[in-house]
This record gives structure tokens, sequence and C-alpha cells, in this order.
């Protein structure tokens, strides 16, 4: 695709990158078909490629319309697209960087912004969210798992090894998982003790960043991300071996940390060294000895692969072939590839697009007769659990010793 940016916008590294991804596009339109809502829409606009066009157009400097900001908006950001596209075109990266400089450029209406400003602080301050969370419990998950006396022992004697440090994790925590869904970071507490691993939990307030910078608040994720990268450093100064997460949303936005610091290279020194030790807890799991967990033999079970792992961190199959080891079998699922509609705040934002983008996902996890469904990712989790009675949990709930 050529490109005409003015040359003050390509005198940065953000204008260097958004330059380059354009030139990849070759307008193949190969990603139409593993676009989610032009499936739904049926508007070029409303697909990566049409999108791309808008994003240049931008860029180019041409006028924002809230139309455009509106194209921009209806994106689930599943990242489909660079899943099916021939050229490796970074669409994800192109869109952040598109939807910056419209925001800049068109400021949305005040009421817009209001809303914007208020959903992102209330899911990302912990005391806040919390007190909701207390005030309404019935929009909880799960509760808390308790530890048994041998599983607390357990922990103890890994804390008081010497090498401690050097047998430890540090687990993201989450900004709303431990409220809403508490027993999925117990488990991975669990698991990772049996492996043999120290697990350092993050508090709460160390929300990855993702609901800032994905809601206009790119000022305030790049400040929260800062603070991650220099508390997580510290641990990995002192021997930690690796950065879990158990929400693939969270994994995949902390993978990404050095793409926000292509002009800060103090920054982005640490933010390739965080998103190298980062890995998702399947990714982690996948290396490790499965074989002290019970083991079930032939039991269906369905999987709900989330984006943000099978196409943001691209770690398709990773969860499956795990749940194989534990001796399930893995039911098929139509159309595995697109979006459950959840995509962070997106139900919140589009309620409508979100909630055909379920009933169809749902179809298909239903499909074949199952129990359970799992998923691997929070968002997933809550959103898909609000349309169906069959039980929705994290795969990490499934292990048991």
């Amino acid at each position: 695709m050529q490109t005409h940016l003015p040359q003050d916008l390509l005198a940065t590294e953000q204008g260097k990158q958004a330059d380059k991804i354009l030139r990849s596009c070759v307008h193949c339109g190969f990603c139409l078909s593993a676009c989610p809502t032009y499936g739904l829409i049926g508007d070029e606009l409303d697909s990566p490629r049409g999108r791309i066009y808008l994003i240049k157009s931008v860029l180019e400097g041409n006028e924002v319309t809230q139309n455009t900001l509106g194209h921009l908006d209806r994106c689930l950001t599943c990242r489909s697209c660079e899943t099916t596209c021939p050229s490796g075109v970074e669409y994800g990266h192109l869109l952040d960087i598109g939807r910056e400089i419209s925001e800049q450029k068109s400021p949305r209406s005040i009421g817009q912004r209001i809303l914007r400003y208020a959903v992102r602080k209330s899911l990302t301050t912990p005391w806040f969210f919390n007190l909701a969370i207390r005030c309404a419990p019935f929009l909880r998950h799960s509760e808390a798992v308790q530890f048994t006396v041998d599983e607390l022992a357990l922990q103890q004697q890994l804390k008081d090894r010497e090498d401690a440090l050097q047998h430890s994790v540090l687990l993201i925590s989450g900004c709303v998982q431990p409220a809403l869904a508490p027993n999925i970071n117990q488990s991975s507490i669990r698991v990772l003790n049996k492996l043999g691993w120290n697990v350092i939990e993050t508090p709460q307030q160390q929300c990855c960043g993702a609901v800032e910078h994905h809601l206009s608040g790119q000022k305030d994720a790049l400040k929260q991300i800062k603070a991650n990268i220099d508390a997580w450093s510290r641990y990995l100064d002192q021997g930690v071996k690796a950065i879990i997460s158990n929400a693939s949303g969270c994994g995949v936005m902390i993978k990404d940390y050095p793409s926000l610091f292509l002009d800060e290279p103090e920054y982005l020194q640490k933010a390739r060294r965080i998103a190298e030790h980062t890995k998702d807890i399947s990714e982690f799991l996948i290396a490790q000895d499965l074989s002290i967990f019970t083991h079930y033999d032939n039991q269906k079970i369905t999987f709900h692969s989330p984006c943000t792992l099978q196409h943001g961190q691209k770690l398709q199959g990773v969860v499956e072939d795990a749940l194989r080891r534990l001796g399930y079998r893995v039911n098929r699922v139509k159309d595995a590839h697109l979006c459950c509609g959840s995509a962070g705040t997106y139900s919140i934002f589009q309620p409508k697009l979100s909630k055909q983008l379920r009933q169809n996902k749902l179809d298909n996890l239903l499909e074949e007769k199952t129990e359970i469904i799992v998923t691997a990712n929070i968002g997933c989790l809550m959103h898909l659990q609000k349309g169906t009675k069959v039980p929705v949990k994290h795969w990490i709930e499934l292990l048991r010793i």
C-alpha cells in the first residue's frame, strides 16, 4: 500500500511503525472472512481492510469524523485478521496508533468522554470495584477455594527455602479477576505450588493497563505500565523465573509493552525484558509434568479459545494440548477463530453486536453436548456465562491432585 504520511509524523518512531505496517498491506482481502464485525454488518469499513484505509487517511492528515471513530470503535481488536493475513500485517498495533491520533484530531462528545473515563476508572480502582462487587454479590462468578492443610504446608516449605526466589514465579493477579472469580488465582497458586514453584502474587492495583489503553486513557496507561515494569523488573533482578498470566487479555497486553516505548529507549529495553519473561499459564505449564494431576479418561469437554490467546499471543492449541494430556477429549468447535463478543469493555459500549457474537459463539460451543465450557480469560468467562446455564470455568480450575 502506498502512503503519504507527513514528514513530522514520519520523524517519530510511532509514525515509522505505522508507515511500515501500512506498506505491508497488499489489499488482498483475506482478512474480511476472518473479521467478526464484517461478518455481521457486511460493511467494508467495518472490516480490517476498510479500517486500514480509514487509519491511513487519518495519518495522512485528512479529516476525522465521528463516523470514522465509530468504525474504529466497532473493531473488537480480536486480531483474527492477523492470524489470517498472508503478509503479516500487524493490524493491532496499527489500530492502536490510529485510534490514538483519531481521538486527538476529533475529540468525542463530553458525554462519551465521561462514560469512558468512568468505566476505566471504576474497573481499575480496586477499593471501588471490590466494594461494588460486595454490594452486588450476584456479579461474582465464584468464591475463593480453601487450601487444605497439606497445601498450606507446601507453600510454607517453598517460602522457607534458601533459594526460594530461584524457584519462584510472579503471578499477575489482575484488576477485576480477584473480585469476580478469586477461585482462578487460588487454583493457579495451588497448581504451581504442587509443581514445586513458589508463587508471588502481584497486588490488585498493578493492572496490566489494557483497560486504560483501549479506552482513550493512553497517558494513564503508560504511567501504570511504567510502574509495573519497574516493580516487576526488581523481581526478575532477584531471580524470579517467569511472569505468569492466567488471563490471556492481560498476557497479550504485557507482551505488547515494547510497542508502547519505541520513543523511550530506556523503557523499551525494560519492556522487552518483561515481555520475554511473560508466559500465559498454559504456555508455562505445558513444559511441566502434568502427570501428577488427576487423569480424566476421555471425558468430553468444550474449550473456548480467547482471541487474546490464539490470535494475540499466537498460542493456538496449547490449552487443548494440556487438556488432552490430562485425559480430556476436547470437542471440536465450529468457527473457533471467531470472537465471543466480550473483548474487554466491548460488551459495555457495543452491546448489540456483543450479544449477537455471544449467541453465535454459544451455539457453536454447545453444538456437541458438554457439561462444562472452559476458557482462559476472565472477560470471556463472565460474558459467556451470562448467556448460558452451562457452567463456564477457567481451565486451570479443572486440575485436581
